[in-house]
């Protein structure tokens, strides 16, 4: 079994989805929590469920296209807790699959400012408490979309293939400095991710932003195993990339998507 005690963990998005599943797992693995997002009731609840169950988590709202607010999330942990053993850069936004004509200049500034700029916040802000504790994870939540070109719209699509790429960089710059960088490649997962964009984005969401996805039937036509994943599908990897266990994988893009990729 994995065991994360005593770990302290920073993760972005963990109010929802993927997020909100690694929380919950990890706190049951006795790592101590801290989460940065903007959907405050949300965000408080996740605690709220983890202290319930025992667990230690702390809600900071932080939204990742501000470079302050992602500085005081991580200096917020280093001041409560002394050290962040592990960064979890997990929150994004969808694009809704529009198409290049369709991707206006806000749209695509905002894809790129919570998806990308986002992650490169949070790791210029961690990795110096890192790299004086000689020892740190990082994880960045990418999509099969940063690894193929028909899974989602261009501006989803770039935003995720630069974070793989900057994952491969600071995975090779600091790898002889004991941290260890890592990204996680989702596929069709079953989350709100379509209507948490549409709220975070607000003017800039593409008009079909909501009502995308509703029908399931193609899941069939090109996911092998015939259905979405389970958040909890993806907090288990995301535990174990965390975890002591994983100190020898470095620079690496896992796939986890029901064969998706490989059909």
């Amino acid at each position: 079994m994995t065991d994360l005690n005593g770990q302290v963990v920073v993760i972005t998005g963990g109010e929802t989805g993927i997020g909100r599943a690694s929380v919950e797992l990890m706190a049951r693995k006795m790592a101590t929590i801290v989460i940065g997002g903007v959907l405050d009731s949300e965000g408080e609840a996740t605690v709220a469920a983890v202290k319930a169950n025992g667990g230690k988590a702390r809600f900071f709202r932080t939204d990742v296209r501000q470079r302050e607010q992602v500085e005081a999330l991580i200096d917020g942990a280093i001041r409560d807790h002394g050290k962040v053993d592990a960064l979890i850069n997990n929150a994004a936004v969808f694009d809704g699959f529009v198409n290049v004509l369709e991707t206006t200049d806000g749209l695509w500034e905002q894809i790129m400012n919570v998806n990308l700029r986002g992650p490169f916040y949070a790791c210029r802000s961690v990795i110096p408490h890192m790299l004086k504790a000689g020892k740190g994870k990082i994880i960045n939540v990418s999509s099969i979309g940063g690894i193929v070109g028909y899974a989602d719209g261009p501006a989803y699509t770039a935003s995720k293939h630069g974070l793989i790429g900057f994952t491969k960089q600071i995975a090779c710059e600091y790898a002889d400095r004991g941290i260890a960088v890592n990204a996680v490649c989702p596929g069709a997962i079953d989350t709100n991710v379509r209507g948490n964009s549409a709220k975070l984005l607000e003017e800039h969401a593409p008009a079909k932003m909501s009502g995308a996805g509703s029908d399931n039937s193609w899941l069939q036509r090109v996911v092998p195993a015939g259905r979405k994943g389970k958040p909890e599908e993806i907090a288990e990897l995301i535990a174990f990339l965390v975890s002591n266990q994983a100190s020898y994988i470095n620079g690496q893009s896992f796939v986890i998507d029901g064969g998706w990729t490989a059909k």
